[in-house]
């Protein structure tokens, strides 16, 4: 019996297997192998076409000239017709037209047609004739295919964002297809599309440097799983499906820390200084004896005195290598002093020539007394374990952690986790770039690339040995033939199909932790710590990044401050800046009041303009202090705005300690029409209601937003002002803002009602 491995995968791999063994076919396992990767590429490009849900073709450009293209997601050939092209791929130089000509700078083109589709039907046609007749019209908002963008802006969302491929504005363009040399900066207020451009630049880059960056990849980092589940389908759907997607929490191999933590706390671990505390914790371990270590070693005394001790370590730290690779130098210089002891006590250099010394030296390297006492003056260590002990130990960290105040260094004290705590819930997010500072300067200790190869031993052992049953229940095989069992085993199988594995370039960087991108893209980079920007700039020595965000909306303490302050430590001023000036996504009546709110965090910052309005005012609807509790007022509230939006999405925003009593209240009633109160929040964005803490909203998007208790927002953090702002620009549609303490000041635009 199988115990259910006999899937297709295994019964395919077992039917050419055996075609192999018998003659049927040319090949090998290699062969098998290599198939088995052409195949998955295949697979990847075929799912990359079934993604386009909007449709392959979007739109037609005319030429002057007459002639006719297509242009869509994925450029597709016609094998039949001398490859000539059906489909123009949206990222190839000959499609730009359809996203800067204008009638004032037609490109050649007569005319740009936009085609939208659901699936395989055409549901609308808009047509724009861009001619010198059309100029003074077509230049009247500074938007090209203002036809298209307006239906797209105003749909309604579904809980994933999707592509904008089809309405691509100039100043889009222009960042999307920029240069990917050097660090390029994006900053946008809300609703100006940062996310939209920063993964259609992934697609493009891509597309156009692709010989350089598929075999370094592409990664994209963001604040949040929530915010990566939201725009998880958008490069699939541009027919990219090998670029990594991770939060700061995920770039540790192996590890998606999840452990809870305070903010304040958090702040304390991103800052800059927290570097050298690390560096002091290790240079913390390479110690010497406080008093004298006295061994007998084949028949000798061997005195290991701090003066001994002293020289080694100071040889082995001028290396500059890697904590763990220096301890084999420490190991070698304490011995060889040893050994010049010994020789000193048997009579000195003149009585002994250099093989005798040797001797020693083999002598002392032999002894497990001797090597048991150096390993303990200079550990082995993982980052992990040194993190652990210094967190746990008061002492350690009150020595290595001097310059950080007292009452911040008793925040970072903790216990060590015990056995039974899960791996991911040992580590908060702001603990992984501590992490990978530490890993940086131990180097590998041997543990963790054991543990991997060993575990991808057992899969390919499981997984030939399913193999190899499959083959012997077949039935239909002549006994007289040489059967697979007869000449390999699992074990060997496994070894030989090991080093021959095909895994992704993404598969392959997120398992090895000094891995280096082609290419980073750090969206709402606003948010990371000066720790955070440490990890990420390790994984992109070539600096070519782009980094985008909104320093108005930066509500972490840990959070920049201004640009210059990020990446002046990592590239001095060698960086440049694109503006996005026009908000897509919030109706100029929510704008005016999130404006005022801009204002108060820098009166020097310039909103974007809004494209479109509603007449739809923004309201704030007062309600008695225990409503806020679970009473009705609120769900009827919630109730409207979901009748009012339709097959449209709900968030209900509100102070971190709300959210938990607000989902039991609401996600729990037939206001969602569900009962499951201990939903994933992170699971459920596409459910008709929402309930969301702000720091989990950042990115995302919804037809209306409830907001809850502005106040408690402001007074939650120094930064109050940039999540209010945050939480005031989701909505596309409609925004209620619901409270029982008095309004803010800033909220003044609020309809009272």
């Amino acid at each position: 019996m199988l115990y259910g491995r006999l899937d297709e995968r295994r019964r395919e791999t077992a039917r050419r297997l055996s075609e192999v063994l018998h003659g049927e076919t040319v090949g090998t396992p290699q062969a098998l192998t290599e198939r088995d990767a052409a195949a998955a590429m295949y697979t990847d490009r075929l799912a990359a076409l079934r993604a386009a849900e909007h449709g392959l073709a979007f739109g037609r450009l005319d030429t002057e000239e007459g002639e006719r293209r297509y242009v869509g997601r994925l450029g597709l050939l016609d094998e039949e017709h001398e490859y000539e092209p059906l489909l123009m791929d949206w990222r190839a130089p000959a499609a730009r037209p359809f996203y800067t000509a204008t009638a004032a700078s037609p490109e050649g083109i007569r005319r740009r047609r936009h085609l939208r589709s659901r699936g395989r039907t055409v549901t609308g046609i808009d047509d724009e004739v861009l001619d010198l007749s059309a100029a003074e019209q077509g230049s009247r908002s500074g938007l090209t295919s203002e036809a298209a963008l307006m239906a797209a802006v105003t749909q309604a969302r579904t809980g994933r964002m999707t592509d904008i491929v089809a309405t691509i504005q100039a100043e889009q363009d222009r960042i999307i297809r920029s240069k990917p040399s050097g660090v390029l900066v994006v900053q946008g207020g809300p609703g100006t599309g940062k996310t939209a451009v920063a993964l259609h630049r992934a697609a493009y880059l891509l597309y156009t440097h692709r010989d350089r960056l598929a075999r370094r990849g592409v990664l994209v980092v963001g604040p949040n799983a929530t915010f990566l589940r939201y725009i998880g389908q958008v490069l699939p759907s541009l027919g990219e499906t090998s670029v990594v997607l991770g939060t700061v929490a995920q770039l540790h191999p192996g590890l998606h820390a999840r452990r809870p933590e305070s903010t304040r706390t958090a702040a304390i671990k991103g800052r800059a200084e927290m570097a050298q505390v690390v560096a002091a914790a290790v240079r913390d371990r390479q110690q010497v004896p406080r008093r004298p270590i006295e061994l007998v070693v084949e028949q000798q005394k061997v005195r290991l005195d701090r003066d001994i001790a002293n020289q080694a370590r100071t040889r082995a730290r001028r290396s500059r290598k890697p904590h763990n690779e220096a301890k084999r130098i420490f190991h070698r210089e304490a011995i060889r002093l040893l050994a010049e002891q010994v020789s000193r006590t048997l009579g000195g250099r003149g009585l002994l020539n250099a093989g005798d010394l040797d001797d020693i030296r083999e002598e002392l390297q032999e002894s497990r007394e001797l090597t048991r006492a150096l390993d303990e003056l200079w550990p082995t260590l993982s980052a992990e374990q040194l993190l652990t002990e210094l967190f746990a130990d008061t002492r350690r960290l009150n020595s290595v952690a001097r310059r950080i105040p007292a009452e911040e260094r008793a925040l970072l004290a903790r216990p060590a986790p015990g056995d039974d705590v899960p791996y991911d819930e040992r580590w908060s997010p702001a603990d992984v770039p501590l992490l990978d500072e530490a890993a940086e300067l131990l180097g590998d200790d041997g543990s963790a690339a054991a543990a991997a190869a060993a575990a991808a031993l057992r899969e390919e052992v499981e997984y030939a040995q399913g193999v190899l049953d499959v083959l012997d229940l077949e039935e239909d095989l002549d006994p007289e033939l040489l059967r697979a069992t007869d000449i390999v085993d699992a074990d060997r199988l496994a070894e030989r199909q090991q080093v021959r594995r095909y895994d992704s370039t993404a598969d392959r960087a997120m398992a090895d932790r000094e891995w280096t991108y082609g290419h980073v893209i750090v969206d709402e980079a606003q948010e990371l710590s000066p720790m955070a920007w440490r990890l990420i700039m390790r994984r992109v020595p070539s600096r070519s990044m782009t980094v985008v965000g909104d320093i108005a909306q930066t509500g972490d303490l840990a959070g920049a401050g201004s640009w210059g302050e990020v990446l002046s430590p990592f590239v001095a001023n060698r960086w440049r800046l694109e503006q996005l000036t026009v908000n897509y996504r919030t109706p100029a009546e929510i704008a005016d009041v999130a404006d005022d709110v801009l204002a108060v965090i820098d009166p020097g910052l310039a909103p974007p303009s809004s494209v479109r309005s509603t007449g739809e005012p923004p309201r704030a609807l007062r309600v008695p202090p225990g409503e806020l509790e679970g009473g009705p007022a609120l769900a009827e509230i919630v109730a409207q705005e979901r009748e009012a939006v339709g097959e449209g999405r709900v968030v209900v925003l509100a102070p971190t300690e709300r959210v938990p009593a607000l989902r039991a209240h609401l996600l729990g009633s037939d206001v969602t029409g569900g009962d499951d109160r201990d939903a994933d929040p992170e699971e459920d964005l596409e459910a008709p209601v929402v309930v969301l803490p702000i720091t989990a909203a950042k990115g995302l998007e919804f037809d209306a937003v409830v907001l809850v208790e502005p106040a408690e927002i402001l007074a939650a953090s120094p930064r109050g002002a940039s999540d209010l702002y945050v939480a005031l620009t989701r909505a596309t549609q409609r925004l209620t803002v619901v409270h029982a303490a008095d309004l803010p000041l800033m909220l003044k635009r609020l309809r009272r009602a």
